[in-house]
């Protein structure tokens, strides 16, 4: 196992080397306000049988969780996927696609309930056009990791052991969790990251481990190209290093934080066809390059969904300040309710139309969206969330730049993989008006269960009530008519006259 532990904190709440106290195996120090990510390289014997036995069965699986909870921006860190858990998965032969092992680890691994199979539950990516993608896409509106840290507990914790388990009890307030396997490489990659604040600087390395610790903060080097991103520092390996080493480096960064920033909201009254309302602070690229375009990802749970047709009008999408669909997972069921669906959701990414000439003046663009009908409830309404959409500025970076190169790149992220390997991303940090949540709630109309006695009684009397009328009809006519009062022996004498 190898861990890297990155403290990225502003100019002003750094720590002076002097105060560090580095051992062999621990370094403490004050505590440090500051985002902290812990990156953790595994290999497969030391992960539970039942993950190593899905990655036997994988190609590749990528885990990407947000908090719906706001977080900081920082330039180290842009990149976002809508909040919940993101499941990206090649299985090595499609055949296993259908079996629930997938599902079962997911369920025991993360708490997640409606997973069945991945040909079931998951949606299929274009992995022939976007050779980089996954196969399989599943969302899940998870909100916190509080089932995976007491999962990840009972392995890496003994029985006794009351630190390890705080340690990981902690995952509950943690805003990002990352996990990566490709079997090209054979090694897993995790990583946690939790919110700015105060971190006791405290680290311990387990024995026979390699423990790296970086304690960084925005700079420039001289040489630093307008596709890269530096960092200062300190940087410790504990065994190796007695004292802190001074760092200044760069890097080609693929993800960048931009200075918009974005709300969300639907529009009032939302009605079934609510319209998602997207805010920004101004309509100007990052940079001044014609190749720039902004987009809109959105990961929709199976009670609402776009519709693929209205989304192709292109005066309406004008109308909407939208430029075009550029993609949308499929299938797509446009009238299955949700309480029949197995499907998971859909994922749509649209090409958003800001106002020309740019300005920095704020403007909106509208998403219509569509409703499925809910499973009955007391009461008579449901309310559902729907996480923030991931809004980004979508560049050409030069040529020859090899992002990979990157520590701190965050790839497999969902929209990414509809770029081509030389997109910059600059992201757009979300920043509700109200709320601290990046989620939208509407509260949808069901059948009320508490009534549903008198609506299942009033629809039978009205259906009885509509079959004697038709067969009072039908005498009334047949009276009119002389046929009631004649036998069918005189009907047939009469024909055959």
């Amino acid at each position: 196992m190898r861990q890297r532990t990155t403290f990225f904190h502003h100019n002003d709440d750094g720590v002076e080397p002097a105060d560090l106290k580095i051992t062999s195996d621990s370094l403490s120090g004050p505590d440090l306000v500051a985002i902290r990510e812990d990156k953790i390289t595994l290999d497969l014997q030391e992960l539970p049988g039942e993950l190593r036995e899905l990655l036997a069965r994988s190609s590749e699986l990528h885990l990407r969780w947000e908090s719906p909870r706001r977080r900081d921006a920082t330039e180290l860190w842009p990149s976002r996927v809508t909040p919940g858990l993101h499941v990206f998965y090649t299985p090595r032969s499609d055949d296993k696609a259908e079996t629930g092992h997938m599902c079962r680890t997911l369920r025991n691994t993360f708490g997640v309930m409606d997973c069945q199979t991945p040909k079931d539950s998951f949606t299929k990516l274009p992995k022939s056009e976007f050779k980089h993608s996954a196969a399989y896409h599943y969302y899940h509106p998870l909100s916190d990791l509080k089932h995976f840290g007491l999962y990840a507990g009972q392995y890496a914790c003994g029985p006794s052991d009351s630190a390890c388990a705080k340690k990981f009890a902690s995952l509950d307030s943690a805003t990002s969790f990352d996990f990566s396997y490709d079997a090209s490489v054979d090694t897993v990659k995790a990583s946690i990251m939790w919110p700015r604040g105060k971190q006791p600087l405290s680290l311990t390395a387990v024995p026979g481990h390699r423990l790296e610790v970086g304690i960084m903060t925005p700079d420039a080097p001289p040489y630093v190209g307008p596709d890269e991103l530096g960092v200062a520092g300190l940087l410790v390996v504990l065994g190796e290093h007695q004292k802190p080493n001074p760092t200044l480096f760069a890097f080609p960064a693929r993800h960048k934080a931009s200075r918009v920033k974005f709300a969300s909201r639907f529009l009032s009254p939302a009605g079934l066809h609510p319209s998602l309302q997207l805010k920004i602070s101004s309509a100007k690229p990052p940079i001044n390059d014609e190749s720039c375009s902004m987009y809109a990802h959105l990961t929709l749970p199976r009670t609402i969904f776009g519709d693929r047709y209205q989304l192709q009008d292109d005066l309406f999408l004008a109308s909407k300040n939208l430029t075009a669909l550029r993609y949308m997972s499929e299938p797509v069921d446009l009238e299955a309710p949700d309480y029949v669906m197995k499907l998971w959701g859909s994922s749509i990414l649209l090409e958003l139309k800001p106002p020309q000439p740019t300005t920095d003046q704020p403007w909106t663009a509208e998403v219509p969206l569509h409703l499925r009908y809910l499973a009955p409830t007391p009461g008579g309404y449901q309310t559902i969330s729907i996480p923030y959409p991931a809004l980004f500025w979508a560049c050409e970076a030069e040529q020859g730049i090899k992002f990979t190169n990157s520590p701190f790149d965050r790839p497999h992220v969902g929209y990414d993989s509809l770029f081509s390997a030389e997109t910059l991303f600059w992201h757009i940090d979300p920043q509700p008006e109200r709320t601290n949540l990046l989620t939208n709630d509407i509260n949808v109309p069901v059948l009320n269960t508490e009534q549903a006695t008198w609506v299942n009684a009033g629809t039978t009397l009205v259906v009885m009530l509509g079959f004697g009328w038709i067969l009072w009809k039908l005498v009334w006519v047949a009276q009119r008519s002389g046929l009631s009062s004649k036998t069918p022996n005189e009907l047939l004498a009469k024909k055959q006259q």
